[in-house]
């Protein structure tokens, strides 16, 4: 087929066939005139796929916005539906506390104290020779307890635990067992310090603080090997300072006491008495016996920290 012209006809005349040019026309090697743009033409065919084609893109275009427009919308929608955090109140966090306490077992105060301090404790046997004369052979003649100090094997006890012995012995708390000599001792308030042969190799000495801030009432535990059973622990309280104690034979006379009542008996003296992180505040040195049977009646006594120490060369906190 053929295709249609896309310009115009000229008004030039064609050129005859001798040659010759028609009169009143240009110059037949004239170039041809550049036709407008309006006066093109597109075929039918071509027009109408241009017509569907915007269309089309018409179409697409308002399908988009009014996708858009459906989004937005939706979001709008969305927040304004969700109903806004509340905020947590008092009543809030008790509640989940109190929930939580009600689920979990949490060890008791005392049982931590132990855990902390029970590394330090060692038990203290003082040895001495069977009088008898057909056996001739070391004899336990007093049993009590003591706290390592220093992690070099100080441990501080009671002078009435050691006294008179011929031999110490001190157990340490992995079954470690050394012979341990006095190297100081402060009569007045009835300490000894003994420094061990041979340690653990993981020896860990105990955390003393100040009894400076210490207020009847506030909770206590004391550790040893009372009646040479042990390591036990028991808890209390303080119930009084600055007390002072005469022992039953009234030979001797103590001052400055912490005052407590967890339990204590024969086996405890040079013990640690510690508060609830297991630090240690004092020395069990005496319970009261107003029936002179060594039995605990409810108070029992304790040198602070701050004069055992002492005794050891070390500074005062």
């Amino acid at each position: 087929m053929r295709r249609p012209a896309l310009y115009s006809s000229s008004n030039r005349f064609s050129h005859d066939r001798r040659g010759g040019d028609s009169p009143g026309t240009a110059d037949a090697t004239a170039a041809p005139q550049t036709p407008s743009p309006e006066s093109t033409i597109l075929p039918p065919s071509r027009l109408s796929s241009m017509r569907q084609r915007l269309a089309g893109n018409q179409l697409y275009l308002l399908w988009s916005v009014v996708g858009l427009l459906a989004l937005l919308l939706a979001i709008s929608l969305s927040l304004s539906l969700r109903p806004a955090a509340r905020k947590l109140t008092q009543n809030d966090i008790n509640a989940a506390v109190l929930k939580t306490l009600e689920s979990t077992i949490l060890p008791s105060p005392a049982a931590k104290a132990y855990d902390i301090i029970r590394p330090s404790v060692v038990r203290v046997v003082g040895l001495g020779k069977e009088t008898d004369k057909e056996r001739k052979e070391d004899v336990d003649r007093s049993v009590g307890t003591g706290v390592v100090i220093v992690d070099k094997g100080v441990i501080l006890t009671n002078l009435h635990v050691v006294q008179g012995a011929e031999t110490i012995k001190v157990t340490f708390a992995d079954g470690l067992e050394s012979i341990a000599t006095i190297t100081g001792v402060q009569p007045e308030n009835d300490l000894a310090v003994l420094q061990a042969q041979k340690i653990p190799d993981d020896m860990i000495a105990a955390t003393m603080r100040s009894t400076a801030d210490l207020a009847p009432g506030d909770l206590v535990a004391a550790v040893g090997y009372p009646f040479g059973i042990g390591p036990s622990v028991s808890s209390g309280v303080i119930s009084g300072l600055h007390r002072t104690f005469r022992s039953p034979e009234g030979k001797q006379q103590m001052t400055n006491l912490i005052q407590f009542d967890a339990a204590a008996n024969p086996g405890n003296s040079g013990g640690p008495l510690v508060t609830m992180d297991g630090q240690v505040i004092g020395i069990v040195t005496a319970i009261y016996n107003p029936n002179k049977q060594r039995t605990f009646v409810g108070i029992a006594f304790a040198v602070p920290i701050e004069n055992a120490a002492s005794a050891a060369g070390i500074p005062p906190f």
